[in-house]
């Protein structure tokens, strides 16, 4: 009760200033749908072993623009002490608030309202002893109310790269951790890790799945041509087997049987480690080379000078 009681003392003491508002734009965004799409590229059926399989993240929002208005109270808080210079400062502002309305008559009207107004409330508020004098220096504030008005609505998309994300591999039942590249793409060749530990010539089909935090799962399935499971043990072989061990006409076969099998890209990337291979021997790197163009005819870019 005694909390209570000063509580509405001091309420009664204060003296009030006018009331104070701030606007601010805010905007609330609901998430409406959110998608993991695996684009597994073109064509659907892979005909060749390299790929590059881009995965992007799809949210949809429901966004709403409000104009916010805090209303604030604000008062000059009582405090007894001040009395002893305001009661006589205010007995001064009245008879000076008196003087100016006096000055006004004579003036017609042109005394500032500041002075024939504002002295005599001065006065007035100073020689109450319940009641400070108006202070905008040592004013205070509570919040009063707050006023939401809907100004605008409408739908946002974002359609964003999966990027450096994991992405689950699931071959014949055994799933394997690979993540994309900061562009969200992921790099998948048929004839390196984890593809070859399986029965390349009966991998038909393999899926792949993105799970976000939020447990949104996107879903792809890939799907691999018989002709080109009918390549890819020989092909392997062709790319991985021991290079140092063998002979030029070896390295020459190599190269051209990919041609050969229509995996030009896989012809080029050993051609390549072969000359790279070879850098710190130049007439060994210059005899394959014309062998090279020789029996197969294909022209080995230049390796540029050894370092």
């Amino acid at each position: 009760m005694a909390a209570a009681g000063a509580s509405l003392l001091l309420a009664g003491c204060a003296n009030h200033l006018p009331q104070r508002s701030e606007n601010e734009q805010r905007v609330e965004r609901t998430l409406r749908d959110h998608l993991l799409q695996i684009d597994a590229g073109d064509p659907p059926i892979m005909e060749l072993p390299q790929r590059r399989i881009r995965v992007t993240e799809q949210r949809r929002f429901d966004v709403t623009d409000y104009e916010v208005t805090r209303l604030y109270d604000r008062y000059t808080p009582y405090q007894a002490w001040r009395e002893l210079y305001e009661i006589p400062a205010g007995a001064v502002a009245i008879v000076a608030g008196v003087a100016a309305n006096a000055l006004n008559v004579v003036l017609l009207g042109n005394v500032p309202a500041a002075a024939t107004k504002g002295w005599i409330q001065y006065g007035i508020d100073g020689l109450n002893p319940a009641m400070n004098v108006e202070s905008n220096g040592r004013s205070q504030q509570n919040l009063a109310g707050i006023q939401e008005v809907e100004r605008d609505r409408r739908e946002e998309f974002t359609n964003l790269p999966w990027a450096q994300q994991p992405v689950q591999l699931d071959l014949n039942g055994r799933t394997y951790d690979l993540q994309t590249d900061r562009n969200g793409y992921l790099k998948l060749n048929l004839l390196d890790s984890p593809f070859p530990e399986r029965n390349l010539s009966r991998l038909a089909s393999f899926q792949l799945k993105a799970v976000a935090s939020d447990e949104t799962v996107g879903v792809a399935t890939v799907t691999v041509s018989r002709s080109l499971r009918a390549k890819l043990d020989e092909a392997h072989a062709l790319v991985f087997d021991d290079l140092e061990d063998g002979e030029i006409s070896q390295w020459v076969h190599r190269v051209a049987r990919l041609s050969e099998l229509g995996l030009e890209q896989e012809a080029n990337e050993l051609e390549q480690s072969l000359i790279e291979l070879t850098r710190n021997d130049p007439e060994l790197q210059a005899e394959f080379i014309q062998s090279l163009q020789e029996e197969t005819g294909r022209k080995a870019a230049d390796p540029g000078p050894g370092e």
